[in-house]
C-alpha cells in the first residue's frame, strides 16, 4: 500500500493551518495513498509565543477538525495528526486523532510529555494514561505514537506485540545540537526494535527540523523531506514485513515480559 507524510510550517493561523492540511490530503488521495501522517500540534504555532498551541485549544467538534473531516469524506485515505484539546483552564491534551471517511476512527492522548532540552510540556499540557488500539488500514495494522514517545522503546515495541505492522509517528521535533541526528537514530532503533514500518512526520519552520521519515522494518529509509514543506511517498508491503520478521525474529526472540504502561 502507499502511505505519505506532509510537513510544513503551522502558523498562528488555524484556518490557514487547516487549508494547508486539506490540500496535502487532496494531494496525497491523487497519489493513491491509503495512510496520511501529518505533524504535531497543527491547529496554530508562533516561534514568539511557547504556548501558543495551548492558547489555541479546540474541542474535537471545532472547526479545524469540522474542515479536515469534510475533505476526508471525499476519498478512503487515513489522516493522523494531533492537535490539542481543551481539559482545563489553561491546560489541554495533546490529542492524536485518526481521520477516515468523514469521522475521526481513534484518538489518542500523548503519554509522554516533552519535558526535556530546557522545555516542560507538561507545564499546560494533560498527559494521556492509555496506549492507542491499533487502527486498520488496507489490511495492515497501524499503532498511534506522538513525537517525544519516539525516545520510549516500550511504547513501540507495545504495539508491535500486538500486532501492529506501521507505527505513525506526528511531530515536532525540536532543532537542538544533535537533535536531527537523534530523530534518525531513534526512527531507525525503533523500526528495529519492533521490526515494523514508520511513517513519521515532522513540522518543519524556524524552531523543528522537518525531515520527515519513512523508515522500513530493517531500518533503511525508503523516503525522506529536507526542512522544507513536503509530501513524501513511499510503498509498504506485507512482503516485506514477513520477509523480515521471519530472518530478524527480535518479537519472537526477546527474553523479557512485554513492558506495562505505569
Amino acid at each position: 500500500m502507499i502511505v505519505a507524510a506532509g510537513q510544513f510550517v503551522v502558523t498562528p493561523d488555524w484556518q490557514m493551518n487547516a487549508h494547508t492540511c486539506v490540500t496535502l490530503m487532496a494531494q496525497a488521495a491523487r497519489q493513491q495513498a491509503s495512510l496520511l501522517v501529518l505533524p504535531e500540534a497543527l491547529l496554530a504555532r508562533d516561534d514568539n509565543d511557547p504556548h501558543m498551541s495551548v492558547k489555541s485549544a479546540q474541542m474535537l467538534d471545532g472547526g479545524f477538525l469540522s474542515l479536515l473531516l469534510e475533505e476526508s469524506r471525499k476519498n478512503m485515505l487515513t489522516t493522523i495528526l494531533t492537535i490539542h484539546v481543551p481539559s482545563s483552564s489553561g491546560r489541554a491534551v495533546n490529542t492524536l486523532v485518526a481521520l477516515r471517511e468523514g469521522h475521526i476512527i481513534a484518538h489518542y492522548a500523548k503519554l509522554h510529555l516533552y519535558d526535556a532540552f530546557n522545555m516542560q510540556e507538561s507545564a499546560r499540557v494533560d498527559a494521556g494514561h492509555e496506549i492507542a488500539p491499533l487502527i486498520d488500514v488496507d489490511g495492515m495494522k497501524v499503532g498511534l505514537m506522538t513525537c517525544y514517545d519516539l525516545r520510549f522503546p516500550e511504547l513501540a515495541l507495545s504495539l508491535a506485540l500486538k500486532g501492529a505492522d506501521i507505527l505513525a509517528l506526528p511531530a515536532a521535533w525540536v532543532r537542538g545540537p544533535l537533535k536531527e541526528k537523534h530523530w534518525a537514530t531513534l526512527l531507525a532503533a525503533r523500526a528495529l526494535d519492533t521490526t515494523c514500518y514508520i511513517v513519521a512526520s515532522g513540522e518543519c519552520g524556524n524552531k523543528n527540523i522537518g525531515q520527515s521519515q519513512v523508515v522500513d522494518p530493517q531500518g533503511v529509509v525508503v523516503a525522506a523531506a529536507g526542512e522544507a514543506p513536503q509530501l513524501i511517498i513511499a510503498e509498504v508491503t506485507q512482503q516485506r514485513l514477513s520477509q523480515t520478521r521471519e530472518k530478524l525474529p527480535v518479537l519472537r526472540n526477546r527474553r523479557f515480559a512485554p513492558p506495562q504502561l505505569m
